[in-house]
């Protein structure tokens, strides 16, 4: 039986592919988490089709499998009747976006061409890459990534790139053009002072250009100069005043944008609230060190910026912490701010763990370096899909409906347990789950004639073999009180 999400992670998602555009786009859905609207590119495709898009597959071993791909996309998600999808609008700091996905402050939005392809495609607005008054010099190799499996699949990406290079001026003409361009899209400034002249200049310059609103970069962790970046966003009192200058010099939503290099973004979090910001960004990219010759720059190397699939957890532990602060989430307050969420967005399901957890938009970076912007096909179309199975209307109805189910470690019910059950005919007799129990669990398994048992006198509940099995061949039983 073919792995679905393993045949389609094996497409190298050509450009112009010569598998034809309906079936690469079927798979390229597959591979962003949206295999149940497969049926929408390839449904009318014949078996010759399919033949002769295999044979025109361009690969690094073999073909894709795209007549057996189908088959067993179609086994397990059948086409359902086309129905109108719900609209993805919601409001973010009073700002009416057309669906919560923007690009992030970074590499993929520095010159007018790129964001103009960015919002035609479908991406509600940008945080266009930080502005500054300094002599950005940036170095050369400035990316290096860590791979799930193989080149060009990456699980962690380091970047050390800082601000943009453009003349400020240059930067400000661009975002009023988009603006002008582009009106129902919502443009933000991402800007960066040294001083609180500058900030408030900065600031200024954005709102005259037109920009929505103004995100303060108080995060990026690897300016070449001391004071600037994650140096502001790991003090709660610079955090402070910073945003309150810049929220008494313009009109328009302010938004800091917090740095995960602290113990602690509460205390943040709160300094924006006091200085009466708008919204808040999290997270920018964590200080990290990889050992790559490849990337070293004249031979040195140094501490960057970490991003990717790899930093989500973190990304959402930061986001529920300051979700959690009732001063900051709305909870039916006058005042609040909004939160927008960042850190190894990939797919419209990562999206949607954001928004269960409070937040209002999401910001996407190290997917659309990997991918494109073409990926906002499936965030959008995934996202809506998701709605509809579970018969909502409105976008804002799924915004922090995750909080209530979490709770303090103390909290957690320790009187009762769930043992692992074994599908044996999923089961291929690996061993795996063996191995995982007696060197890293309760060795609670036996493993005769290659086949595993629970031993239940031993069984902590632990699930550790549920997660390492690679056939998906162990479950979950039912839940009962301790013995």
């Amino acid at each position: 039986m073919i792995h679905i999400q393993e045949e389609a992670g094996r497409c190298l998602l050509c450009k112009e592919a010569p598998c034809g555009e309906k079936i690469a786009r079927a798979i390229r859905a597959i591979r962003f988490d949206n295999a149940q609207n497969a049926w929408r590119f390839w449904g009318g495709c014949t078996e010759e089709e399919l033949m002769a898009a295999e044979n025109a597959c361009i690969h690094y071993d073999r073909p894709i499998r795209i007549s057996e791909l189908r088959k067993a996309v179609c086994d397990q998600y059948p086409p359902v009747s086309d129905q109108p999808l719900p609209s993805l609008e919601i409001n973010f700091c009073d700002m009416k976006c057309e669906n919560p996905f923007f690009l992030a402050s970074s590499a993929i939005c520095t010159n007018y061409e790129m964001v103009s392809r960015a919002l035609e495609a479908g991406w509600a607005g940008v945080f266009y890459k930080t502005i500054c008054k300094q002599d950005i010099r940036e170095v050369s190799p400035r990316f290096d990534a860590v791979y799930k499996a193989q080149k060009g699949d990456f699980f962690g990406f380091r970047n050390m790139e800082q601000l943009s290079e453009n003349p400020y001026e240059m930067d400000f003409d661009i975002l009023h053009r988009l603006k002008q361009n582009y009106p129902s899209k919502i443009i933000v400034a991402s800007i960066m002072g040294q001083t609180e002249e500058e900030w408030i200049e900065l600031a200024k310059m954005a709102e005259e250009a037109g920009c929505d609103a103004v995100e303060l970069n108080f995060s990026c962790p690897q300016m070449k100069l001391a004071g600037l970046g994650s140096d502001i966003g790991q003090n709660p009192e610079l955090v402070l005043f910073y945003t309150s200058y810049v929220k008494h010099a313009v009109s328009i939503p302010v938004i800091p944008k917090m740095t995960p290099n602290v113990t602690s973004m509460t205390e943040v979090a709160m300094a924006c609230f006091f200085a009466l910001a708008n919204g808040i960004s999290a997270i920018n990219t964590i200080k990290s060190v990889t050992m790559s010759e490849s990337s070293a720059v004249s031979e040195k190397k140094t501490v960057s910026g970490y991003s990717g699939r790899a930093v989500k957890p973190i990304a959402l532990r930061h986001v529920l912490d300051i979700a959690s602060i009732p001063h900051i989430h709305k909870a039916g307050r006058e005042r609040h701010m909004d939160i927008s969420g960042i850190g190894g967005i990939e797919t419209w399901r990562d999206a949607l763990e954001f928004i269960q957890l409070g937040c209002r938009n999401v910001q996407v970076c190290t997917a659309v370096m990997e991918y494109g912007y073409r990926i906002i096909d499936d965030l959008i179309l995934g996202l809506q899909t998701y709605m509809m199975s579970r018969g909502i209307t409105e976008l804002k109805t799924l915004v922090g409906e995750e909080l209530n189910n979490f709770v303090r470690p103390a909290e957690l019910d320790r009187d009762t347990m769930v043992f692992p059950k074994i599908d044996r005919e999923k089961c291929i007799g690996c061993g795996r789950c063996y191995i995982s129990c007696w060197d890293g669990g309760h060795q609670a398994i036996s493993f005769d004639d290659r086949k595993p048992h629970i031993i239940g006198q031993k069984c902590v509940g632990c699930h550790l073999c549920r997660l390492v099995c690679p056939s998906g061949a162990i479950g979950m039983a039912k839940r009962m009180n301790k013995a």
